[in-house]
């Protein structure tokens, strides 16, 4: 990472981060070239290279920043909801929610995935964070339920996996066939059904 802040830094790095999402969209993480970024942002090479040292890096940056707005959102959302208004059908509306703008999140993503698929070094670095976001996706999800009377009855990490896996493959089928089936709506209609089954009252014995 660069030696040291300055004033424009900040800025410097958001736009880089605003071209590399949509050229990874565009070309994919390995035909996306550090050149084609800078051209995007508007930077020489030298202005990558003091914020990143390599294109993984860089898709990283844009990782955690998507899932800090989306631990983000989740969290504000549900705190809207009075305790006893947070029933299970509640909670999966707030999680099947996709942001307009999901699509090119799911490209990226989707791109960098195969990547590390055939990369054990990218797919270590990738499981890393996949992993300190579940960690947050469990805290929050723990705190939903008990603030909704719920008690889960199977592992909640290993529940936040099945709620990605349903949100990204429902996804994917939603930007195969836009007009026979909304983004979100698979999700939506499924993921209560999931919840109900992995959770059973506080105070059942």
């Amino acid at each position: 990472m660069p030696k040291g802040p300055t004033k424009r830094r900040p800025q410097t790095l958001a736009r880089l981060l605003d071209a590399a999402r949509e050229v990874f969209a565009e070309a994919g993480f390995q035909g996306a070239g550090i050149e084609d970024i800078c051209r995007r942002a508007g930077y020489t090479r030298g202005a990558f290279y003091s914020n990143f040292r390599t294109k993984d890096e860089l898709f990283f940056a844009l990782f955690d920043a998507h899932a800090d707005r989306e631990l983000g959102r989740i969290a504000r959302t549900a705190a809207e909801i009075g305790d006893d208004d947070l029933t299970v059908g509640r909670i999966a509306e707030v999680l099947a929610y996709v942001d307009p703008d999901e699509r090119t999140w799911f490209l990226v993503t989707t791109e960098f995935t195969l990547y590390a698929v055939r990369d054990p070094r990218a797919a270590r670095m990738l499981a890393d964070h996949d992993a300190r976001l579940r960690a947050e996706a469990v805290r929050l999800l723990r705190d939903l339920f008990e603030r909704a009377g719920l008690r889960p009855t199977v592992d909640l990490d290993e529940l936040v996996r099945v709620v990605i896996a349903m949100r990204e493959g429902a996804l994917g089928q939603s930007y195969v066939e836009p007009e026979r089936l909304m983004p979100g709506a698979l999700a939506r209609r499924f993921l209560p059904l999931l919840l109900a089954a992995a959770t059973t009252a506080a105070d059942a014995g």
